[in-house]
């Protein structure tokens, strides 16, 4: 062969769709909580998850309520999809456990997850497609406690990789390893790509087989990866196990699963399948969505308020819902206990329109090189929303924006519209007062603004969560039984193709 042929071949293979992938890295979450719409829907969920992707998610979700979505904390603009995993924990000797943040996440930065979408055409090289309209998968099996087989997965699709950029690589493991990562530990599955109304995973290779005859579509795959900061705990480790547990109980890692739900354009995912043909993972080498992105700022402010009033994170006593910690290997029984209601969304404001005839706008962005409100300033270690709005009422303002805890800002209006709150946006108004934990003074870049107003007229901005305007009750818990239906019936996913 000569060389101008063997370069010719070397670039055909590296440019063909089964080389070609992106890698989607979502730099917030949405929200984490006990919810799984595809599991539990309208229910709480058995187990903690975190969330990731379009504002549309809600305890119950569809394809057409993704699309509404007015903001992602994934950069792709057109995929408003949502995409979930379970919450890690590490499990004390005196049995209390705290939960493991994950990379990225501190300060009101949110942790997120990495997306990978794969063309994988198997060893016919099948053209693949897109995710149809209505599509919602469950890759992997929250209860499984041992190894299973490849081509009936999770088996192999589920993996480890212990994190170590100074040491020698460590081999990709089916369970959590029972070694310190210096980097943190990073979980990952691969989705099933053959689909019939339910999904397969391929004959021979769980991640680039031949899909079976029952399964004649060969859809693009998704690959999931979650670092979690399990360094942290490096020096509390106790027994002769690791020492965590992800929130549906298991101890062994063969459990670990991804849920998804379709809120694509169509047209524009199978653009992106026939046309992002690079294989160096970018969004920005794939010219169907390179030019419209989110910033992280902008996937950062996009957030859901919680809906359950129960203690998710910190230390806690045991698992969030009935999820006593199980090694197996024995496939774990999913457990009935009495759960929390699902109430009305979590607002981070403090009502002051009868003592102070000012109402709530919502969640303004600001930028330190271009103030959104550039009237008066001040700030105090005693900061409370009161505080700013008597500062801003008596320097002649009508509105007051806190920020980062203990900082004023007024104006008449705003300096840049486009930084203005969006009712549609939860945004990253996160931070306690200075002068009152019990209220919220914005965030970093991020102003909780109130306005004057006038008697009947005043209104503050409730966030609304979508499907949930009205609060349903789960008081008596989930049955069991019926989730453990409800994963079978949705692993490893479901739609209709045409």
């Amino acid at each position: 062969m000569s060389m101008r042929t063997a370069a010719l071949t070397l670039a055909t293979l590296f440019s063909a769709p089964s080389e070609a992938f992106w890698r989607m890295p979502c730099p917030g979450r949405l929200v984490q909580e006990r919810i799984d719409p595809i599991v539990d829907p309208g229910e709480v969920s058995g187990h903690v998850h975190t969330v990731s992707g379009g504002s549309g998610f809600g305890f119950e979700t569809s394809f057409e309520q993704q699309r509404q979505s007015a903001c992602s904390s994934c950069p792709i603009k057109p995929d408003l999809s949502v995409y979930w995993t379970p919450k890690l924990y590490y499990m004390a000797e005196d049995g209390h456990f705290e939960d493991v943040p994950q990379a990225g996440e501190g300060e009101g930065v949110t942790g997120g997850m990495t997306i990978y979408y794969e063309q994988r055409g198997g060893p016919d090289d099948d053209d693949l497609k897109a995710f149809p309209p209505g599509f919602r998968m469950l890759a992997g099996d929250p209860f499984v406690r041992n190894a299973t087989d490849a081509e009936a997965a999770p088996g192999k699709a589920v993996s480890y990789a212990c994190l170590d950029y100074t040491g020698p690589a460590h081999e990709e493991t089916e369970k959590m390893p029972d070694y310190n990562c210096p980097n943190g530990l990073r979980a990952q599955i691969s989705s099933p790509l053959a689909g019939t109304s339910h999904m397969a995973y391929p004959i021979g290779a769980y991640n680039n087989g031949r899909c079976p005859d029952s399964h004649p579509h060969h859809l693009i795959s998704i690959f999931y990866e979650v670092i979690y900061q399990t360094n942290l705990f490096a020096d509390r480790w106790w027994g002769d196990q690791q020492p965590f547990v992800f929130a549906q109980g298991d101890r062994t890692g063969y459990g670990f699963h991804g849920d998804f739900v379709n809120g694509w354009a169509p047209e524009i995912l199978q653009d992106a399948v026939d046309n992002c043909l690079s294989n160096s993972g970018k969004i920005a080498d794939c010219p169907v969505f390179a030019n419209d992105l989110y910033t992280d700022e902008e996937c950062q402010a996009c957030r859901l308020p919680t809906q359950i009033d129960e203690q998710v994170t910190g230390n806690l006593s045991s698992l969030p819902g009935c999820n006593p910690p199980t090694n197996g290997p024995e496939y774990a029984t999913p457990q009935s206990c009495k759960t929390p209601e699902i109430s009305s969304p979590t607002q981070y404001f403090t009502n002051v329109i009868e003592s102070l005839g000012w109402e709530y706008q919502g969640c303004a962005s600001d930028d330190i090189a271009s103030r959104t409100l550039t009237g008066g300033f001040t700030w105090s270690d005693d900061m409370t929303v009161q505080h700013c709005i008597d500062y801003c009422k008596g320097e002649g303002f009508s509105l007051a924006g806190l920020e980062f805890a203990n900082q004023c800002y007024c104006g008449n209006d705003y300096a840049n519209q486009a930084a203005a709150p969006d009712p549609k946006i939860l945004g990253n108004c996160w931070q306690p007062c200075a002068g009152n934990d019990q209220e919220v003074c914005g965030g970093s870049g991020a102003l909780s603004v109130y306005k004057s107003c006038d008697g009947d007229a005043c209104s503050n901005a409730v966030f609304h969560v979508n499907g949930t305007e009205s609060a349903s009750s789960a008081s008596g818990g989930s049955s069991a039984e019926k989730r453990k239906r409800h994963i079978h019936k949705h692993a490893h996913g479901h739609a209709k193709f045409h």
